[in-house]
């Protein structure tokens, strides 16, 4: 599968890459016709960029009829180098990477959407807060507009308060961020708890989770949509009432751990590289240890999935759809 990287030489500077550079790997419906475009971000609490909310989703919209992109963005596993807004700029890149080469997509630029799970939600929701700040100096780009024409947020990251899963915060921003109490800690903290930032231009959101996520506290997709409706977008809001954090789409594949090939994973394995190397100190459980997340997955053979969490895809292509109505 080709992977498209779309900062060009000297552009992307992120210090722990090493060889890596955030991309897209295409899921593209080959009929000759233009049809809509889902760009999909894996979640992993800005750690990781984890396999099963890639492949799977894509290939699930494709039946969906959108041709998708899945992308590799940055991340920061050892918790040495916050990733600020560097995720972001990668997200608004590749929109605007994508728009400017639609046609060659046969993609239709107007209806290119975003869909981010759990704190990839935060990558996307941060993406709808902040479209209109994030400007691009390359001539190739600076003219095109990096605003989603809507998001699907799922089991999404949102806060930074009382609600929050500190630990994506602390890859995102600083793992001492909730230990400061100085100016900038404030600030930080505050502009990224997306509630608080929703405009009248935030693209229109489908936001789902279930009622009984364990990992991030349902109540961040009720403050987004909340503040969706106060600020007058356009949004449907979904909770499933059983369900664990993680699902993605839970299907059969979903459950015996076939996602795809690890792609996602190419930033740790860029560490473990540099690790081996000498380029860079070990974590104290060792370098392999940064791979631990790609599995094995266990099985449970008695597993019936969430027939009622499946219908979320559907849920959001209706969305989408009426955007147009």
């Amino acid at each position: 599968m080709n992977k498209i990287e779309f900062w060009k030489d000297g552009e992307y500077t992120y210090p722990l890459a090493f060889d890596f550079r955030p991309n897209l790997r295409p899921y593209l419906l080959d009929d000759g016709e233009t049809h809509p475009c889902i760009l999909v971000l894996p979640g992993g609490g800005y750690a990781v960029v984890v396999p099963p909310e890639g492949e799977l989703v894509a290939k699930r919209f494709n039946e969906l009829g959108y041709s998708c992109f899945v992308m590799t963005y940055t991340t920061n596993q050892l918790m040495r180098e916050p990733v600020m807004e560097q995720a972001m700029k990668d997200l608004a890149r590749a929109v605007r990477f994508v728009r400017k080469n639609a046609s060659e997509y046969r993609i239709d630029p107007s209806k290119l959407y975003v869909c981010g799970f759990s704190a990839a939600g935060h990558v996307c929701g941060s993406l709808c807060d902040y479209w209109s700040e994030i400007e691009d100096t390359d001539p190739d780009y600076k003219d095109i507009s990096c605003r989603p024409d809507a998001a699907i947020l799922s089991y999404p990251v949102i806060t930074s308060g009382e609600y929050a899963h500190k630990d994506s915060f602390r890859f995102l921003l600083g793992a001492d961020i909730y230990d400061r109490e100085d100016d900038e800690a404030k600030y930080l903290l505050d502009r990224y708890s997306l509630e608080k930032h929703v405009r009248a231009d935030n693209p229109p959101c489908f936001v789902w989770q279930t009622e009984e996520d364990n990992l991030v506290p349902v109540k961040n997709s009720y403050l987004y949509a909340d503040a969706l409706k106060e600020a007058g977008v356009k949004y449907e809001h979904k909770t499933f009432p059983h369900g664990f954090h993680g699902l993605s789409v839970p299907n059969d594949d979903w459950a015996q751990g076939r996602h795809g090939e690890p792609y996602t994973a190419e930033q740790s394995f860029a560490l473990v590289k540099a690790i081996k190397e000498g380029l860079i100190e070990a974590p104290e459980e060792g370098a392999e240890s940064l791979l631990g997340f790609l599995g094995p997955f266990p099985y449970d053979p008695d597993f019936h999935g969430f027939p009622d969490v499946c219908v979320w895809p559907e849920m959001a292509d209706r969305f989408l759809k009426s955007l147009g109505e």
